[in-house]
């Protein structure tokens, strides 16, 4: 992805922190030639040999599998908040622009075993649930449930390269006082995240 050098982020930590924390990505390939994505669960952990990884599912009936091969490499996108900002907030003329955090992850798919998919659908389930409620365990669910996960296909992304973009008025600190009212003034949740995010890079 293009990222002018004053956006971008090369702090891993927080870069693996965003991807947590907005894991419902985007993975893409190549379908006979043509771009295809589905928009899953991508969860980031560590292999059993120390290696980053991305940890998912698909449907058997999804035609993405059909590319799946140990040399493709695949693209995972993640979005995080993004507003406009309006030029009308700066001191001096300028044209108006949009703030955006995403991340770009590259990698090898390797199939899963059966017994690892299952494992990491409880992890899913078990980090999802933690604040219901009511969680639901996969534990409790009868044996004829549990038979829909025969109808998925797991993987894991072997990690060869992380891009990320954190756009957030870089370049204009004069304005950032006004830009974050402005921002929380609209009082929407994309708006509001990326105040919050320019006032933690201050």
């Amino acid at each position: 992805m293009y990222i002018p050098a004053q956006y971008k982020n090369e702090n891993l930590d927080e870069v693996k922190e965003f991807v947590k924390k907005n894991s419902f990505g985007i993975l893409v390939n190549q379908v006979k030639g043509r771009p295809w994505a589905s928009h899953i669960p991508l969860e980031l952990d560590v292999d059993k040999d120390g290696q980053d990884v991305l940890v998912g599912h698909i449907s058997k009936a999804n035609l993405q599998l059909k590319d799946f091969k140990g040399d493709q490499e695949v693209l995972c996108i993640f979005n995080g908040p993004h507003s406009y900002v309006s030029s009308s907030w700066y001191k001096e003329e300028e044209v108006p622009t949009w703030n955006y955090i995403a991340v770009h992850i590259y990698g090898k798919i390797v199939l899963m075993e059966d017994v690892d998919v299952l494992a990491s659908l409880h992890k899913l389930v078990d980090k999802y649930e933690q604040d219901s409620a009511n969680p639901l365990s996969l534990d409790n669910l009868s044996p004829s449930t549990m038979r829909q996960a025969k109808g998925i296909i797991g993987f894991k992304i072997v990690i060869s390269d992380i891009q990320a973009a954190y756009k957030l008025s870089q370049g204009r600190q004069e304005d950032h006082p006004n830009i974050i009212q402005e921002l929380k003034n609209k009082g929407c949740p994309g708006s509001s995240a990326i105040a919050d995010h320019m006032n933690s890079k201050k």
